[in-house]
């Protein structure tokens, strides 16, 4: 017995050690990637009044405002930055022009708010000419050139006998492009287009164009205050094949949910760009979406929204929206606290998907699989064998703190300390002027897991048992109130003792005092947000007027968190609209990508102005051979009929709420409840019998349980 505990004293010390020298490493990283950024000084004085949630007409019904800027923006000047109806500018906000090679942006202030701007002509001076608070750069043109035997553009000044050639339209020429960069609602922007021989800066030669524009949108998740990166060479890099076919691209930073997940913003930024391209390029005839997750994620809603930027899209690894993905994934580190800390008996990997829904398997190492196996040790628990992961943790790890907790930030090296304590970092911060503010001055939120019992659907099953579902429902607690929250344990050593590494998050959930004894708190979201949500056109209700083709890999084995489920989730919002018609799910393997094939389909529909006969949901092998395609090929669990061809070839996983009795299509944030007796005598956990556990129940939903045979609170008509 003592051998056994110095031998894991032993490898306790190891991993501490290797944990330190790897800790160090990451945090020398960072003030590598940070130490030369600029920093944001401070921010303009802002009124510290409390925000109403929205509670106005849907985004769908509005008539957006004629823009008084005039487009074109001349070759040298700068783009509108205020906005015309999303949201108000927000402070802080880090410029990115070092970052994407455009150097300093314009002086806008001299009282210190943003980043320093130094004079051109002395850049070694350590006195500021002046700061930038909204980092604009002038329009620009750069040319680009593809070089033979690559898939990368680089500038043409560097060409040496290499420029790659192409053919379109019957005629042979050099593929070189003109990239136009500037800001536009302070984030980038880019139009990119092949070069005529005729071309000047302010005057482009279009022959070679096709006369459709492609609008790149991109992934990610943001919380704000950032420009975001766009270098000139990017979206000609990302779209080469596209550029080939004579395609238009334009794209945008603002475009970008890593940087944000405003969509009203997103949906307006992408409308000016589009407004430049017309007033410079030519109206286009038609514009098609392409962009995978966030990217996915902003077609949905601007094509549900009602402002005509987008014609159809492409939606690469797709969810309905954002918002309603944290109902699940804000349950995933609840769930795997419970599983490593306080269940009472072990979880295998495989055995956890009963409760999360999402796939979970033995065989897989994450990336920083030595980090679970650390906090296991420090927090008194070994590590379960075999090895392995499940999506929560392979692929949502590490979300939760991004998006909800406001006193944590992973890029706050590029703003003063004083600012990093003043900013409540989350996204629910972001979009104050939509979810309203509460009492002590914290953003709303519409997370809510109060009545939801984990795992009812493995209870009736009788894949767990009812002593071991009431001390997981006793247990599994919530999230603590903003006010309350702590800096996170997971990312860095600096500041916090390595005993308390955590990559859970612990310290900022509601647990129970006693081991589940006493049930833990649950987290209660505010109605009015949830209000507002709908109505401000940030969730996805099916109301899609544009055709989409929903593409993507099959990644369930990967554990990637852009799980096949999300499409179902879709096509049922689309189905309760009426508007399912407008939507194909296509799965394929890497490293097939049918996208050329997409967007000649997308393209035919709206030339035909109906959707052609050959479009259908299909699925097909990696080497791009079809399997099936038609109506029913992808029929499951999730519809309630018996898979079809596809389902049987790329299987389905489901969520943690659709494992606590509520459908996949997972837009209820606050469930209407009903009395345990109730439940009971409904034949809620039937064909097992819980009345012999009735007063355990009680105290465990002491406000009720989850009815989902009704629609959820506070969901406008």
């Amino acid at each position: 017995m003592k051998f056994l505990r110095a031998l894991i004293l032993c490898v306790i010390a190891l991993l501490t050690l290797s944990a330190l020298w790897l800790f160090l490493h990451q945090e020398n990283a960072q003030l590598e990637r940070y130490g030369d950024r600029p920093v944001v000084q401070a921010m303009p004085p802002s009124p510290s009044t409390a925000a109403r949630p929205y509670a106005s007409t849907h985004p769908s019904r509005w008539t957006r405002p004629d823009d008084p800027f005039e487009y074109p923006i001349p070759i040298g000047a700068v783009g509108p930055h205020e906005p015309l109806y999303s949201s108000p500018l927000g402070y802080p906000f880090a410029c990115d022009g070092d970052a994407s090679g455009y150097g300093q942006p314009r002086i806008d202030n001299r009282q210190g708010w943003g980043i320093p701007v130094y004079a051109a002509d002395n850049p070694e001076s350590r006195e500021p000419a002046g700061y930038s608070k909204d980092c604009l750069y002038p329009t620009r043109v750069d040319y680009l050139y593809n070089r033979q035997g690559t898939d990368r553009f680089y500038p043409l000044s560097e060409a040496n006998g290499d420029i790659a050639q192409l053919s379109i339209g019957g005629a042979t020429l050099d593929f070189i492009v003109r990239v136009e960069t500037g800001t536009i609602n302070r984030f980038f922007y880019s139009i990119t287009a092949l070069r005529g021989p005729e071309d000047q800066p302010e005057q482009p030669d279009m022959r070679y164009w096709n006369g459709d524009l492609i609008y790149q949108f991109k992934g990610g998740v943001g919380i704000g205050h950032r420009q975001g990166r766009l270098k000139p060479h990017d979206v000609a890099n990302r779209r080469l094949e596209q550029l080939r076919q004579g395609y238009a691209i334009a794209s945008s930073s603002g475009n970008q949910t890593s940087y944000h997940y405003d969509l009203l913003r997103a949906e307006e930024t992408a409308l000016r760009v589009k407004r430049q391209f017309s007033a410079r390029y030519g109206e286009p005839r038609f514009t098609l979406g392409i962009g995978g997750s966030g990217g996915a994620i902003q077609q949905y809603l601007i094509g549900q929204n009602g402002s005509g930027v987008l014609d159809a899209g492409v939606a690469l690894y797709a969810y309905p929206d954002m918002l309603t993905q944290t109902i699940h994934i804000f349950d995933c580190e609840l769930l795997e606290y419970y599983f490593d800390q306080l269940a009472p008996e072990v979880w295998p990997w495989p055995k956890r998907s009963l409760i999360e829904g999402l796939n979970a398997l033995n065989g897989i190492e994450p990336e920083y699989g030595w980090t679970y196996e650390l906090a296991q040790l420090i927090h008194g628990r070994v590590p379960p064998r075999p090895k392995g992961s499940s999506e929560c943790v392979n692929g949502w790890r590490g979300l939760t703190s991004l998006v909800n907790n406001p006193s944590f930030v992973h890029f706050a090296p590029r703003f003063s300390e004083t600012l990093q304590q003043q900013v409540h970092w989350t996204y629910w911060e972001d979009l104050r002027h939509i979810f309203g503010s509460r009492a002590d001055g914290y953003a709303r939120q519409t997370w809510d897991n109060v009545g939801v019992q984990y795992g009812l659907r493995a209870l009736r099953s009788g894949e767990i048992s009812p002593t071991t579902f009431l001390h997981l429902n006793a247990s599994i607690g919530g999230w603590k109130a903003p006010g309350e929250m702590q800096p996170e344990h997971f990312w860095r050593v600096n500041g916090s003792r390595l005993i308390d590494f955590s990559p859970w998050g612990q310290q900022n959930m509601n647990l129970s005092p006693d081991g589940g004894l006493t049930p833990a708190k649950r987290t209660e979201a505010d109605p009015g947000a949830i209000d507002a949500a709908f109505r401000s056109g940030q969730v996805f209700t099916g109301q899609l007027d544009i055709p989409i083709v929903d593409l993507r890999h099959y990644l369930e084995p990967e554990l990637d968190m852009h799980h096949l489920s999300a499409s179902f989730s879709t096509r049922l919002r689309l189905q309760s609209a009426g508007r399912a018609d407008n939507q194909l799910i296509w799965v394929t393997e890497k490293p097939h990508s049918p996208i050329a094939e997409a967007l000649a389909l997308l393209t035919q529909w709206l030339e035909q102005g109906q959707r052609p006969r050959q479009a259908s949901d299909r699925c097909y092998n990696r080497d791009g051979s079809l399997i099936a395609s038609g109506p029913d090929v992808w029929n499951g669990q999730w519809n309630g009929r018996e898979n079809g061809l596809c389902s049987q070839r790329y299987p389905s996983f489901g969520t943690s709420r659709s494992q606590a009795g509520e459908g996949l299509r997972g837009d209820l944030f606050k469930c209407q409840r009903i009395p345990v007796d109730r439940a009971l005598a409904t034949g809620v956990y039937s064909p097992i019998d819980m009345q012999p556990y009735r007063q355990r129940l009680q105290q465990i939903f002491a406000d009720g349980v989850c009815d989902y045979s009704r629609p959820g609170v506070e969901r406008p008509d």
